[in-house]
């Protein structure tokens, strides 16, 4: 797993896209820094009408997220408690398995320094434009993506 800081000077200059993005399919989970996750998971619950995702609760360890989603489950918020955190997000885009793997070519042939996480029910990439805004391309087609990247 490449585990790079994320910084501005790792962040390719746009001039040099050689290629068109691959596609996207939406935006996957905004990641939201609380004080509280319980209160918050409270609080999204009462006045939005989110549920907590039960399959992603092994993430909600000291230092991940609890994952509340609408009653549609289209829409997903991951709540990670940080009271000392400055108020900050992070928007992850769904990909699918194969989009997945196109983004991290893409992403690497822009020069981007990439941080790949195996989250045990999906895989994510990371990396930052040259604001230091964090962003997250997400696929939930985990054993694909695990089968390809052993074969690469």
């Amino acid at each position: 797993m490449n585990t790079t800081s994320h910084n501005a000077a790792n962040a390719p200059n746009n001039a040099a896209a050689k290629s068109a993005p691959p596609h996207l399919a939406g935006v996957d989970h905004i990641h939201i820094y609380v004080g509280d996750r319980a209160a918050a998971e409270q609080w999204y619950g009462n006045v939005l009408g989110f549920k907590r995702v039960e399959e992603l609760m092994l993430w909600a360890d000291e230092h991940g997220p609890l994952t509340v989603e609408d009653a549609a489950a289209t829409i997903h918020l991951a709540l990670f408690e940080r009271p000392d955190h400055p108020p900050t997000s992070a928007i992850a885009f769904r990909a699918s398995g194969a989009g997945f793997l196109e983004w991290k070519a893409h992403l690497e042939a822009q020069g981007f320094k990439l941080r790949v996480a195996d989250h045990t029910v999906a895989w994510s990439l990371y990396f930052c434009d040259p604001w230091e805004n964090m962003h997250e391309i997400t696929t939930m087609e985990y054993d694909y993506v695990a089968q390809q990247l052993k074969q690469a």
